[in-house]
């Protein structure tokens, strides 16, 4: 099945936003996708830009060697879904983590997170990616 050019720019859109925002965290580059009004669903963190930015800059400094490793992506009209791994160190097993994005006039404009814990020596020998 084809992609749309509006799905194209929306994939486009949220990995562009994984490589200038996320993986530097750098929320001085959030508001080129992230919109003013941004509804944020993800429960450690209030609703709004500037929360989200906060929120951004307060793991940065918490976590500077954190990497966000995206494994798959995909879109289906204004909704990006991102399957991710999140590290905080490089040594961490971290999170699999898959976000949610609605995509409206060009910008994040909602966001739907779930994580959960990769372990060692759980009952599944799979990987969660």
């Amino acid at each position: 099945m084809s992609r749309t050019a509006a799905e194209e720019a929306n994939l486009k859109l949220v990995l562009d936003m994984f490589a200038e925002v996320l993986n530097p965290m750098d929320s001085s580059a959030a508001e080129r996708f992230i919109s003013p009004d941004y509804i944020q669903h993800n429960q450690a963190v209030e609703p709004g830009l500037a929360p989200f930015k906060a929120f951004l800059d307060m793991i940065r400094e918490q976590t500077p060697e954190a990497v966000h490793d995206v494994k798959r992506a995909f879109v289906d009209g204004d909704h990006v879904t991102v399957h991710y791994h999140v590290r905080r160190w490089p040594d961490d097993l971290g999170w699999a983590v898959m976000d949610i994005f609605r995509i409206e006039n060009g910008m994040v404009a909602e966001h739907w997170d779930v994580m959960q814990d990769v372990v060692e020596g759980g009952p599944n020998p799979l990987s969660p990616f």
